[in-house]
């Protein structure tokens, strides 16, 4: 056995209760340090984990506490394994849901072009009307915000019980990460896999910001065809669009190769505007698709920007990044005919060129509607639109085969459970359109660490980057200067200008293992724990988080950041809806874990396995919490016989060893289901033996457990082995009636004692024959229920039982006559073989 001392029935308390469990280990646990990671250890000895985040922007809610168990259980079995946990939290502070609670909070809005004031403090009261602070005052405003959050949500965490070492805890905007995020965009700079260019960005023009591939949404929304009227040198051409008010946009026509309908088509004149553009061929048009001719505009979609760079076409832009038609008309458009459009929103200039259209003939009949996929920023209100604006990529594949080929074998190196889930990843690889854009034009974010040298106008040349030292870092180049530039020179002719932009959230979250493994800052640390074992994390994420992850990683250091991605399923409402604040129908989970106890709310989580979604059932909580209730008493219970000073005496009554060998079995199961990172079933074989345990044995060997001798003893030495496995068994799930059971009778920490193995069980019980167990319970069973037929207490005695069955059947039961004669108080059994082809006990009163 593991154990280092007992204590006797002296320690058990009188009413053992749920009731403040958390409050008490959870001081304890910190005072004393057991969730403290030992980086004394060599990698081997290490279990290394890269914990997810959460956006602190908001609240936590079931699904965190749904997937942050399932960690947590890896974590708590991994330490009992003998790994040193490596087990980190941080906070995600970073980007534009920050900026959006700080400005609903405090009533203010960034204003980039006033000064700082460093006595400014916010109302108490948030204005009607936004009130206009410099950038360093928002920022400081998102700061003290986001430390609050950071306060509850910690709080939270250590009332679940997480076995995070809150020692190692990082935040997203934090100095350090910022230094690693910046360091790394320097090192893909110099590699040559970032650069800048100005292209055309999908934009959100809510949040005034460019928006990366993997930040998009697809959502239906109402549209309709309008078929317009070009003119052609032989006729009229019928075009269907969506986007009619782009018109003044439209810089050319395009068809499929094969549609005869087209060829020798050369151009035609737009309608209303009357310019000439010109008509060519496209394998991506869709001959069967409307007229089977389409509009190209600059930009109304990404068809758009791929046939535009295709077809090397003209630029015409019409809208600007607030979302309405630029004041100046685009090169070739005349000037009257757009006046009438300047300064209106993408709405409005729908209806004007629809009213226009319909007066000048150009609009063939009705528009039509339809329900189509729109693209939107993930966490935006507004439709994207596409502007050309300078912007930061980061090489992905997107453009590159050789590197895209790089990272799908990347992804079949690493585990994933469930397995799956890396059609998903490849999914995304192989779907990639463009680079990774990495820039942001807002303010709360990592700065990216780059000026530019102005020429003599004052304009700044993109081919002359001004770099920081890496000593440095981080850096904010909007209020630092450039190496040999001092602030006399910023923003003037022959000096520099700072970029503005700011790093989307994913290029410093796609670094949390190099952050918190202390890359490039703390080696020693460093080559401890990275590349880390196990990645958790969300499936909506796997094209954000997991792939920008992978793609850093092999980018700089050729390695995969991790050994296992596990990922968790859906949280679903009792409708089986997918639980999401956008519908409402969010469950937050502190007053759950107050009202319930934090076990069992981990015991409702622990039941969903990796990849599997699971509805929000407070009965199963409720299940939970009498599994632990009963874990209390029973445990109680056995030590108040004596199990405790019976830890060491031999084991050798036949149904003794049949338990302590079923149980070996439960080892057995639980310990290969984890080591699959199937928690779940982990949780679930030892509920199963625990309730047998319960039920059965303890019912049957009480009365001789009482008693005095030798088999009292060996009952008293079986239920002392059991417990001992039972409480390891369920530490991970039930972290805190666990450590209360164990601190009765053992000393130091259930989470710091060895993980249970089928060794230990043997070595006291020998070979038992498990089926004993089953037996008996069968054969105890029959006799409650004779009992409960006939109204009768289960502590009324029975005259005379006759056991029928097979003649080996009866030769077991034999070996456990005695337990069951007195716990059933049974004063004659009979043992009549070969009646029936299964064991029948039948009571006579």
């Amino acid at each position: 056995m593991t154990d280092t001392g007992t204590t006797g029935r002296a320690g058990l308390p009188e009413r053992p209760s749920l009731d403040g469990l958390e409050d008490k280990w959870a001081r304890t646990w910190q005072e004393e340090g057991t969730y403290t990671f030992d980086r004394s250890k060599e990698r081997s000895d290490v279990y290394s984990i890269d914990t997810p985040p959460p956006t602190v922007s908001g609240e936590l809610h079931m699904g965190h506490v749904f997937s942050f168990t399932h960690t947590d259980t890896v974590a708590r079995f991994q330490r009992m394994r003998g790994k040193a946990v490596f087990y980190p939290m941080g906070w995600d502070d970073n980007g534009l849901p920050t900026e959006r609670r700080v400005q609903n909070v405090y009533g203010v809005r960034c204003d980039p072009a006033l000064p700082y004031d460093p006595a400014w403090e916010p109302p108490a009261t948030p204005p009607k009307q936004p009130i206009a602070i410099s950038r360093r005052n928002f920022v400081e405003l998102c700061g003290r915000l986001t430390t609050e959050d950071e306060k509850a949500f910690e709080a939270l965490w250590r009332t679940l019980g997480l076995s995070v070492d809150w020692g190692l805890t990082y935040t997203t905007i934090g100095r350090h990460s910022q230094a690693v995020s910046q360091r790394a965009f320097l090192n893909n700079l110099a590699r040559g896999e970032a650069y800048t260019s100005e292209a055309p960005t999908l934009w959100d023009i809510g949040f005034r910001t460019a928006v990366a591939q993997a930040e998009l949404e697809d959502r239906e929304r109402p549209g309709a065809y309008h078929r317009l009227r070009f003119h052609g040198p032989d006729g009229p051409v019928e075009v269907d669009t969506t986007r009619p008010e782009l018109l003044p946009a439209c810089v050319a026509l395009v068809y499929h190769p094969g549609d005869e309908r087209y060829e020798g088509l050369t151009s035609v004149r737009t309608p209303f505007f009357d310019v000439e553009v010109p008509v060519r061929a496209h394998p991506m048009a869709a001959i069967d698709k409307g007229t089977g001719i389409a509009m190209v505009c600059t930009f109304g979609d990404i068809t758009d920007v791929t046939w535009w760079r295709d077809l090397q076409l003209e630029t015409r832009v019409v809208l600007g990044r607030d979302g309405r038609f630029l004041a100046d008309r685009p090169a070739g458009v005349p000037e009257a005919a757009y006046r009438e459009f300047a300064g209106l929103t993408v709405n409005a200039a729908r209806r004007e060129i629809v009213r226009l259209l319909t007066e000048s003939g150009d609009l063939i009949g009705e528009p039509r509607p339809i329900t189509h996929p729109v693209k939107f920023y993930e966490r935006g209100d507004s439709p994207l639109e596409i502007v050309t604006s300078r912007q930061w990529f980061v090489r992905n594949g997107g453009r590159e085969p050789e590197l895209r080929e790089r990272l799908i074998a990347r992804g079949k190196e690493l585990q994933w459970f469930p397995e799956h889930m890396r059609h998903r990843y490849e999914h995304w690889v192989n779907g990639l359109t463009g680079d990774w854009l990495i820039s942001r034009q807002r303010f709360f974010g990592v700065p990216i660490p780059i000026w530019y040298r102005l020429d003599n106008a004052g304009e700044p040349d993109y081919d002359q980057l001004l770099i920081p030292d890496e000593s440095s870092l981080p850096v904010d180049p909007s209020s630092e200067c450039p190496p040999g530039f001092d602030e006399s020179q910023r923003d003037v002719p022959g000096g520099f200008t700072a970029d503005p932009d700011v790093m989307d959230t994913w290029a410093t979250s796609s670094l949390t293992p190099q952050i918190v493994t202390g890359w490039q800052h703390d080696d020693d640390l460093h080559k401890r724990t990275f590349p880390m074992d196990l990645r958790p994390q969300g499936q909506e994420i796997i094209r954000t988080w997991l792939f920008s992850s992978v793609l850093r990683a092999d980018q700089e250091s050729d390695v995969l950041p991790w050994k296992t991605a596990v990922l968790s399923g859906w949280i679903l409402d009792p409708d089986r809806k997918k639980m999401s604040k956008s519908k409402g129908n969010v469950v937050t989970p502190m007053d759950l874990l107050v009202q319930n106890g934090s076990d069992a709310v981990r015991y409702w989580a622990a039941n969903g396995r990796p990849g599997a979604d699971l509805a929000f059932d407070p009965a199963q909580i409720k299940v939970g919490r009498r599994l632990a209730t009963k874990l209390l008493n029973a445990s109680k219970f056995a030590l108040g016989l004596g199990a405790a000073e019976a830890l060491r005496q031999p084991v050798t009554e036949p149904l003794d060893r049949a338990m302590l060998t079923r149980l070996a079995a439960v080892v057995s199961a639980a310990t290969e289901a984890f080591d699959r990172y199937d928690h779940t079933e982990a949780l679930q074989t030892t509920e199963a033996f625990f309730w047998t345990f319960c039920d059965d044995y303890i019912e049957l060997v009480k009365e001789r457990a009482y008693a005095q001798g030798p088999g009292a003893d060996s009952a008293r030495a079986a239920l002392a082995a059991g417990l001992s496995v039972l409480l390891r068994l369920f530490a991970p799930f039930l972290p805190y009636v666990t450590e209360e059971v164990w601190s009765w009778w053992r000393y130091g920490s259930v989470h710091k004692a060895t993980w249970p193995t089928t060794y230990e069980l043997t070595r006291v019980a020998g070979e038992g024959d498990a089926s004993l167990l089953g037996l008996a319970g069968d054969a105890l069973r029959q006799v409650r229920r004779a009992k409960s037929d006939r109204k009768l207490s289960m502590k009324a005695d029975v005259p005379l039982a006759e056991a029928l069955g097979p003649a080996e059947l009866l030769d077991k039961l034999a070996l456990i006559e005695g337990d069951l004669k007195s716990a059933g108080r049974i004063a004659k059994l009979d043992m009549l073989p070969g009646r029936t082809p299964e064991l029948v006990i039948a009571c006579a009163f």
